[in-house]
């Protein structure tokens, strides 16, 4: 019932609209446009073209669900992209008047027939798009692909004003996976609040809503802790190579959760533990657990490191640790590293893991750690991230846990693309743009139940890395199709029609400033007129 009076209610507004409109509106004839050839990514469930199109212009008004926290900063979002892109200035729940020819409504339903609270149906008809989504974050998701849609050139012929032509048809879509994410290593080398931002905005246009930030290691620890203030007096001041390090405040931290919320992206924080410490014991040597006297650490070298697991300083460091950023991150998982903790003795290792879910759980936070904290007694809620061993991945979907999925020899950022790559390494794999897309996460493992698969992180470690563009080289443009292996089902993808749409990326990725790798093996497509995105007022 709920949903027929929604329905009744947007078809009331239309007649409303076309009525204020209807004496000064112009009839125009769009010429064919095919929604299906369209180049989305992540590719959506299903396209159905009608071939006509919705002129978006300066004529155009947007208008929300504003009963639904969240639905009208979806649209004020969508406005300031296309104010930042055409240098349109177009409403959102203004007042209507005869000015307006054509909207979009984005509306909030309960009836899709999807029930991901991210999915979204798109209906684009000549003078109306309707975004219908379950929720905000819907909704959201659901933008992307309209601003994906807009073409890179305005049609000056069919109207008095330039106009942006929308190809018209049904668009229905949710994801594959709950979980679709991407790791920055803020530790080996330190990167700005603006830098992270960037990166944020770029994942956000291509669906990601994960974003784990790895805040400690070895060569630097990248979190104010106010209880424990040497953690960035000392532990801060250093990065690989030498670099002068850097730290988020508190206050620093909230902004990036609060600008990745608004992107429908969580940010989940990382402190390494029991190794990958020396940064932290270095500040405090009260916590060092491998009997060396240290110093700063700038190096590449991993295992070297830990705390003592065994002293009760240790874990009432832990909790004020894990407590003061619990507090200030929304997200419900805190993740505790535990990977290559080879300087700790198994049996220390595993007192750790139990002592340290159990110090997560009271601050009311989901453990989530490296596939070797598998080893512990755990409780089943908390969740594994397989980067490596086969055999971890089973033991924990046999202990009941839910695996984010990251193989290091497909997944990882940080590999090289190939023998000429300026930045990356190839411990795991050089990975190519075509390696990273041609494997499914959902049948990786064999015999391992997919409902045990939570989704996919694409890690990006930071050791050769040190600035955005190096970063974005490294990152794109395979961390968009990792994008579409979290979205879209195996049966919908392929290869050669992925690498037409990559190529189609192209102008997005100049507007943008993205320094991307310029693999040979994509026939990019340079767009003609390409105008940056101007910065937000």
């Amino acid at each position: 019932m709920k949903h027929t009076l929604q329905k009744i209610s947007f078809h009331l507004f239309l007649c409303c609209l076309v009525l204020a409109c209807a004496p000064k509106k112009k009839e125009i004839n769009y010429p064919t446009t095919d929604l299906a050839q369209n180049s989305l990514i992540p590719k959506p469930l299903e396209v159905i073209a009608t071939n006509s199109a919705f002129g978006l212009d300066s004529k155009t008004a947007i208008f929300t669900n504003q009963t639904t926290e969240g639905f009208e900063d979806v649209g004020m979002y969508l406005a300031e992209k296309i104010k930042q892109r055409l240098h349109l200035d177009i409403p959102v729940n203004s007042t209507l008047d005869e000015t307006v020819e054509r909207i979009i409504y984005i509306n909030q339903t309960d009836s899709l027939d999807s029930e991901a609270p991210e999915a979204y149906q798109l209906y684009i008809k000549n003078d109306s798009i309707l975004l219908n989504a379950t929720t905000a974050a819907g909704a959201f998701r659901g933008i992307q692909t309209l601003r994906q849609l807009i073409p890179e050139e305005s049609n000056d012929t069919v109207a008095e004003q330039p106009m942006w032509l929308i190809p018209s048809g049904k668009i229905v879509d949710a994801p594959l996976f709950e979980y679709r994410g991407a790791m920055l290593d803020v530790a080996r080398h330190f990167f700005t609040v603006e830098e992270v931002k960037k990166f944020i905005d770029l994942l956000a246009y291509y669906k990601y809503n994960k974003f784990h930030m790895h805040l400690t290691d070895d060569q630097g620890w990248r979190i104010e802790i106010k209880s424990w203030p040497k953690l960035t007096e000392i532990g801060a001041q250093s990065e690989v190579g030498g670099g002068p390090g850097g730290f988020y405040t508190q206050e620093e931290f909230k902004e990036l959760v609060q600008y990745a919320a608004e992107r429908h992206m969580e940010i989940i924080p990382e402190v390494d533990m029991p190794g990958h410490t020396n940064a932290a014991s270095f500040s405090y040597p009260v916590l060092n657990g491998n009997g060396k006297k240290l110093s700063y650490y700038t190096g590449t070298h991993v295992g070297f490191s830990t705390f003592d697991a065994r002293k009760d300083t240790v874990y009432a460091f832990l909790d004020d640790v894990i407590r003061e950023i619990a507090a200030i991150s929304p997200s419900p998982y805190f993740h505790i590293g535990g990977d290559e903790s080879h300087a700790t003795k198994k049996t220390d290792y595993i007192h750790f893991v139990e002592k340290v879910e159990a110090i997560v759980r009271k601050h009311d936070k989901v453990m989530v750690g490296w596939e070797e904290i598998v080893q512990g007694k755990l409780d089943s809620g908390s969740i594994i991230q397989f980067w490596q061993d086969s055999v971890n991945a089973k033991t924990a979907a046999l202990k009941g846990h839910q695996i984010i999925f990251s193989p290091a020899h497909k997944a990882y950022l940080d590999m090289q693309y190939d023998t000429l790559s300026k930045h990356g390494l190839h411990w795991a794999a050089y990975i190519p743009v075509d390696t990273a897309y041609n494997w499914d996460p959902s049948s990786y493992i064999k015999s391992l139940p997919k409902d045990h698969i939570l989704g996919f992180e694409a890690p990006l470690w930071s050791e050769t890395i040190s600035n955005s563009a190096e970063l974005e080289y490294l990152a794109f443009p395979r961390a968009i199709g990792y994008s579409e292996l979290g979205w879209t089902p195996a049966e919908s993808r392929d290869w050669e029609g992925y690498k037409a749409r990559l190529a189609d990326q192209t102008a997005f990725l100049k507007r943008m400033n993205v320094a991307y790798y310029p693999s040979k093996l994509i026939d990019w497509k340079e767009p003609k007129n390409v105008y940056k995105e101007i910065k937000k007022d």
